[in-house]
């Protein structure tokens, strides 16, 4: 089993842990991102493993580092977004562009760890969660890594006008990454399993699943495509896309509790 980095909240604050125990308090998500892949990887190994991590998780994610998204990258997202948009050319168009479409999602301080809420937005009566596999990136654009992420989004803003889109993705409570990171490289990531459950009063009211396979574009070209002409010192959160997409008749409620499965890392929420 490949290696997981958690982050946790202790009485000094938060502090990272490796395989279940604490790292030194100086270790940072952010310098060790910024190192070149093969140092940060003798970093890793060398340092003394402290006491079991017993506080509670938070997002994988310093306040240093952003989350940034991909569109339309599985074909049953580019269906979904047509049926649903007054535009729909504009996602045949960018599904077979030899650019991606990609957007900012979130800060790392607004972004919620595993159990925490998330929210949907007041002013939208049809929201869905959105389970991608999102890439951990280093200062060069190098995957160092994956979590599990929810880019919550409002189908119905999206869907009135794409210019809407940061409207739809960006606002209080619709990122989530977690519950820590998988240290690997991007051949490890191929061909993962990622399912979906909502579950409201107990009961399932939405299943899903898909595989990393079915992306159409390749990891790295979609890393390489963020760090163009972009500086990110502090390495990066990237969501891939999402191969999952609840119908029409779905939107999600206050209440429900969502489950992102990929390959066993586990990200759950309760809907504020």
């Amino acid at each position: 089993m490949h290696p997981l980095l958690t982050r946790h909240t202790t009485a000094e604050g938060p502090r990272w842990a490796l395989d279940g125990h604490y790292l030194p308090r100086d270790f940072s998500l952010s310098a060790w991102l910024a190192q070149p892949a093969a140092a940060a990887q003798a970093q890793l190994a060398a340092l003394e493993r402290g006491a079991a991590a017993d506080g509670a998780l938070l997002a994988p994610i310093e306040d240093a580092q952003e989350a940034w998204a991909s569109g339309v990258t599985y074909l049953s997202s580019r269906m979904a977004r047509e049926a649903e948009s007054q535009s729909a050319d504009v996602y045949q168009k960018v599904y077979g562009a030899a650019r991606p479409e990609l957007f900012f999602k979130a800060c790392g301080w607004r972004t919620r760890g595993h159990g925490q809420d998330i929210r949907v937005r007041a002013d939208s009566d049809w929201n869905v969660p959105e389970p991608e596999l999102v890439l951990v990136l280093d200062s060069a654009g190098g995957i160092r890594g994956y979590a599990t992420g929810n880019d919550v989004s409002s189908r119905s803003i999206e869907g009135e006008n794409p210019l809407y889109l940061p409207q739809a993705k960006v606002y209080d409570g619709a990122c989530a990454i977690g519950p820590g990171i998988r240290l690997c490289n991007a051949d490890a990531l191929r061909d993962l399993a990622i399912a979906l459950t909502i579950r409201r009063g107990g009961e399932v009211v939405f299943a899903g699943e898909t595989r990393t396979s079915q992306i159409k574009r390749t990891l790295e070209e979609l890393a390489g495509y963020l760090l163009r002409e972009l500086s990110l010192p502090h390495g990066a959160f990237l969501f891939t896309g999402t191969g999952i997409v609840p119908d029409e008749t779905f939107t999600l409620k206050t209440g429900d509790v969502v489950r992102i499965d990929i390959d066993g890392l586990v990200l759950e929420n309760p809907v504020a």
